[in-house]
């Protein structure tokens, strides 16, 4: 199901059958593994089920979750893209990943700006967090970009540090008549 769109991309729920080899794929590239961590995915039915169990179970619950982002003229999958609801955080955060030939090329940024346009429109979300690995410059780039700043650090329940960024995302106006 597409969720939302940009000038060049496409962001749509994922399907476990169609997308386990890209999820496979992203999960394991190096800069996935360094700056968000091991999610124990190597076979293409564990894809199938981390997708099942990951956003598909997000969608269902909160009515968001990561997104496929993929490209409208070709509609190949380029990265992933959306919110997530973290127990251990306040609000949702957003995040995004890029397979390594995508990257530097503002996807992210763009991608992000339509996610949190939609999560304004669509689901009444005004306040968003964001967490980057401490040396991850390029996300940190993209959430500056975005308007997010920087707050502290937080670690996770699995003890992972990461900076904590945060963004109110601005209302839109809303015509009178």
């Amino acid at each position: 199901m597409l969720i939302c769109e940009s000038e060049r991309l496409r962001l749509r729920e994922l399907i476990p059958q169609s997308d386990a080899d890209f999820i496979l794929r992203l999960l394991n590239d190096p800069a996935f593994l360094a700056n968000i961590g091991d999610r124990g995915v190597r076979t293409h039915a564990e894809a199938e089920r981390y997708i099942e169990t990951g956003p598909m179970a997000s969608y269902e619950r909160f009515g968001y979750g990561l997104l496929a982002v993929e490209l409208k003229h070709s509609g190949v999958p380029i990265g992933l893209c959306g919110l997530l609801k973290r127990t251990w955080l306040m609000l949702p955060d957003i995040g995004f990943a890029y397979l390594p030939e995508f990257r530097g090329q503002g996807y992210a940024l763009e991608a992000a700006s339509a996610m949190l346009a939609w999560a304004r429109d669509h689901r009444d979300i005004t306040e968003v967090s964001a967490i980057t690995a401490p040396d991850n410059r390029g996300s940190i780039r993209v959430l500056e970009k975005l308007g997010f700043t920087f707050e502290h650090f937080v670690r996770s329940p699995e003890g992972q540090e990461s900076r904590l960024f945060r963004c109110s995302v601005p209302p839109v106006p809303r015509m009178q008549g």
